[in-house]
């Protein structure tokens, strides 16, 4: 159970925290809501968020972490630093690195490519 709540000035917050009795006796503080406050906060979780962002085509909650469980060690072979390389090298790295995923996987061609 959390000791204190620390939100910004929405006026939802206290009515959603209403709604749950276990919160009754937690202590509620407001923050100032401006630019740039809670920076930290919000960016500690962005990958967090770009999960989220990524589940909303799914429609059930364990098909979607079964999914991203084993898309992203495969996302981070084809995640370049792209804004350290030339265009040119980059695309010479993502072919090399489509190379090797198709003879890890056995792929002989590109099932997109119709």
């Amino acid at each position: 159970m959390p000791r204190k709540i620390v939100t910004d000035q929405l006026r939802s917050y206290p009515a959603a925290k209403a709604d749950i009795p276990e919160l009754a006796n937690v202590k509620h503080v407001f923050v100032k809501a401006a630019a740039r406050v809670n920076n930290r906060a919000e960016n500690s979780h962005q990958p967090t968020r770009e999960r989220e962002r990524r589940m909303r085509g799914f429609r059930e909650p364990k098909r979607t972490e079964a999914f991203l469980s084993s898309f992203g060690p495969i996302r981070q072979h084809f995640a370049l630093k792209r804004h350290l390389l030339r265009a040119s090298l980059c695309r010479k790295q993502l072919a090399e690195r489509f190379a090797e995923w198709h003879r890890f996987t056995g792929l002989t061609q590109n099932p997109s490519a119709s």
